[in-house]
């Protein structure tokens, strides 16, 4: 199966989504303590998860190609793959908080939460079935044993 969705032309989206709403939406902004060390922890923390799922899917040479997973020639469930089934679209959804804190427009969260929508509907449901057409068994006890997100 080809997938026809990028993952990063839908965070590209979401993103520009969120600057044009902070920019032209009149209400909304926020400020409290500690947002900008928030904004740094969230985006550190997706850099750390975002290498750290590279690092093991080319420890177990395999695919990071999201438009075809059915070419993966491993299923990856240790490191970060034992806490979450997606740390690269978490990864990306960590980003957009972050994102949406620099931006400091509250409705962003709106926008976080609809780029989840987007990434189960058109990129992971439909990768989960290959997977689980191609791995069966294995890959449902890990479905059962992580969670989608975190």
């Amino acid at each position: 199966m080809k997938f026809k969705v990028v993952p990063i032309l839908v965070f590209s989206f979401f993103a520009l989504a969120m600057y044009m709403l902070a920019r032209y939406l009149p209400f909304g902004q926020f400020e409290f303590t500690g947002r900008t060390i928030l904004m740094y922890f969230l985006s550190g923390l997706a850099v750390v998860i975002t290498f750290w799922s590279l690092i093991l899917f080319k420890i177990n040479n395999t695919t990071v190609d999201p438009l075809n997973p059915n070419k993966t020639t491993h299923l990856v469930t240790n490191g970060i793959y034992g806490f979450s089934r997606n740390p690269m679209y978490l990864a990306m959804l960590l980003l957009l908080l972050a994102l949406g804190l620099f931006l400091g427009n509250a409705f962003n969260t709106l926008l976080a939460a609809a780029f989840v929508m987007v990434m189960n509907k058109t990129q992971i449901v439909p990768e989960e079935a290959v997977l689980g057409e191609k791995f069966g068994q294995e890959y449902k006890l890990y479905l059962k044993a992580v969670r989608r997100w975190f």
